[in-house]
């Protein structure tokens, strides 16, 4: 039973994570790459490259640096796990599993047999570095074949039109560039307890289904995957796999030197993905998922260059470093903006690596023991061996802790928090921006309000992924488009996609006591009689704290308008125009002002199916007539 909860993680992670974005999703932001890689560069990359190749972690052969790993109490369960795979059958993965998706959307069901397959990499090569007795060496050498049999690396909704199913063409994507690297470090970690034969077809696997398409792609012999000139995660993910893997097998350092080049290139792309205050629009589940492999492909290459070559050095990635602790609410909960899980939080191994690394002071987070055999191969072997992290000082004085804000001003997101000696406990994430951000919600004008540690009013977060997910299809869902959201319908219309769909800041007044960020948001509708729309926040800090929300709108002639709140917690209308939502011993007042007309509540369950527990409800705030000018004004406050 333990066992099969433990596969329902891995494969909720698989979909949360593993499988973020899609070509039709991304190809909407793209940049310019060279199509050939300098080849002095090369050159200098081979010369600084030793003379074999390597990957994360000591060989089983070192057999002291295992001894004491097995020690720590995170790997002691490992054996014992794969002991009961060694009891276990492979999990069957026909054709029509794999089909599954372009018949029906359903991505999950194929993905829970995958990640059982290609879980056991990981259980199986632990286990026999841990214990050297070649009891799981068969084992490993089986499920090896089992994967080296497959059609395609690549997972079926990144493969819609069955080109790489049907050996028409072999692309690269999140899964296989992934188990590639997983091979890739067995094949380094295992090395000679391994047959020759398994060696060879892992080789052989490489080379045919990674290796030589990147280098047709890098070289322009075919078309680039278009991850490969992407800003989100796709980019890191795949490079730190492709890399990776050349870096932990390839004979030759020069060949090895030509994969390090271009994703010295390629990389670059990634983190153009950033605004340039580090503001990453993915969300976070997606900044631990991206961020965290563009920093293991920085150490995978830091490493084998002797620290000369240092993907870190860059300034957009320290800023992109900072997103982890500069994005929280307040009391460890984060805002659920764009495709994130409401529960998201910050990767503990990297924001350790990352606070250690560059010299943040997070002394909370570099406080935590790192190793651990959780997620892959690889990244178990970067995070439980010595790392250029764990190998640096720790900054010489520790950081301050959460200021009173955070201002993304590229991003247009404001995170706004009480004082350290304020008897308030309310703190605010404000969002401007865009709809046309990665993993995109219609949102412009959205907020979070954290009151101690429960998000009372907030943004839901993503859906479970389907077909539909990324497709034209997108914005019928009633969690990605506005509907959603805490932002208003106007005329009856909802928000529209688009760059041109933007919070355009008209004012931001910062100060001990309060914040005020007012945003023009009229260019999200569609609507040719809307004049004027702006939303005015102002948080302030002063006794409890509070956040006021103010909605002006405009009309050349009478059209409908109505604002909303969204919550998972409990509800009630109260008299005088007010609301209450609590959830616990936490409760916040909404105290609602309206000029122009009367007002109404329609509650609503937002009917999508969500990666919460439950699925939300929109308080629609709606006026009861047609309005030519209207105020509409929301005061949130805590109940005492």
């Amino acid at each position: 039973m333990k066992q099969e909860v433990k596969w329902r993680l891995l494969v909720r992670l698989i979909t949360v994570f593993f499988t973020g974005g899609c070509i039709l999703f991304a190809r909407t932001m793209v940049v310019a790459a060279s199509n050939e890689i300098n080849p002095k560069r090369i050159e200098n990359i081979a010369a600084l490259l030793p003379e074999k190749p390597a990957g994360f972690g000591s060989r089983i052969t070192d057999r002291n640096a295992w001894r004491k790993l097995a020690q720590n109490d995170s790997f002691k369960r490992i054996v014992s796990e794969a002991e009961k795979l060694l009891q276990e059958p492979i999990p069957e993965q026909p054709d029509d599993l794999y089909l599954d998706f372009s018949r029906t959307g359903n991505r999950t069901r194929w993905q829970r047999v995958s990640g059982r397959r290609r879980g056991r990499v990981r259980t199986l090569a632990l286990a026999e570095c841990l214990e050297s007795k070649g009891r799981f060496t068969p084992a490993f050498e089986e499920i090896v074949q089992v994967l080296c049999s497959e059609r395609t690396w690549v997972m079926p909704a990144h493969d819609r039109n069955l080109t790489n199913f049907n050996g028409k063409s072999i692309d690269i994507d999140l899964g296989s560039s992934m188990l590639a690297w997983s091979l890739a470090t067995a094949d380094y970690l295992l090395s000679d307890k391994l047959s020759p034969k398994t060696r060879r077809l892992i080789r052989n696997n490489l080379d045919r289904r990674v290796f030589e398409p990147y280098r047709d792609m890098v070289s322009g012999k075919r078309k680039k995957n278009w991850w490969m000139t992407t800003t989100n995660n796709w980019n890191a993910v795949c490079l730190a796999g492709v890399t990776g893997s050349a870096l932990a097998v390839l004979d030759s350092p020069h060949s090895r030197a030509f994969f390090v080049a271009a994703a010295e290139d390629y990389s670059k792309n990634f983190l153009k993905g950033f605004t340039d205050d580090g503001y990453c629009s993915e969300g976070l589940g997606y900044w631990n998922y991206g961020f965290g492999y563009y920093v293991m492909l920085s150490e995978m290459i830091y490493q084998a260059t002797n620290g000369k070559v240092d993907f870190l050095k860059n300034n957009k990635a320290k800023q992109a470093a900072a997103f982890g602790s500069n994005i929280e609410i307040i009391n460890g909960v984060y805002p659920a903006f764009a495709d994130c899980s409401i529960r998201a939080r910050p990767s503990s191994g990297l924001m350790y690596f990352v606070s250690r690394r560059l010299g943040m002071g997070l002394r909370s987070w570099e406080q935590i023991d790192p190793a651990s055999p959780q997620g892959s191969l690889y990244q178990s072997m970067m995070y439980s061996f010595a790392n250029s992290a764990s190998l640096a000082s720790p900054a010489q004085s520790a950081a301050k802790g959460l200021s009173i804000r955070s201002w993304f001003p590229q991003g247009g997101v404001l995170i706004s928090r009480p004082g350290a000696n304020s008897s308030s406990r309310l703190a605010v994430a404000l969002k401007g921006g865009h709809n046309q951000e990665h993993h995109n919600h219609n949102d412009v004008g959205s907020f979070i309000v954290v009151l101690g540690d429960k998000p009372l009013l907030l943004d839901p977060g993503g859906e479970i992924y389907t077909a539909r997910t990324f497709s034209s299809r997108r914005y019928e869902s009633n969690v990605l488009n506005s509907f959603g959201h805490p932002v208003p319908i106007v005329a009856g219309k909802l928000q529209r996609t688009g760059r041109q769909s933007h919070g355009r800041v008209v004012q931001e007044t910062f100060t001990d006591n309060s914040d005020t960020l007012v945003l023009d948001i009229s260019s999200a509708y569609d609507v040719p009689e809307l004049k004027k729309l702006e939303r005015k926040f102002v948080y302030s800090r002063l006794g409890s704290g509070s956040l006021r929300v103010t909605d002006e709108v405009a009309f050349s002639r009478p059209c409908d308008f109505g604002t909303a709140l969204v919550t998972f917690s409990q509800w009630k209308q109260l008299p005088s125009s007010c609301l209450m939502v609590w959830e616990q011993k936490e409760a916040l007042r909404v105290q609602i002002r309206v000029t122009g007309a009367e007002f109404e509540i329609q509650p609503e369950i937002i009917q999508e199916d969500v990666s919460a527990r439950k699925q939300p409800t929109r308080l629609g705030i709606n006026l009861k007539g047609p309005v030519t000018r209207a105020v509409v004004s929301l005061t949130i406050t805590p109940v005492e």
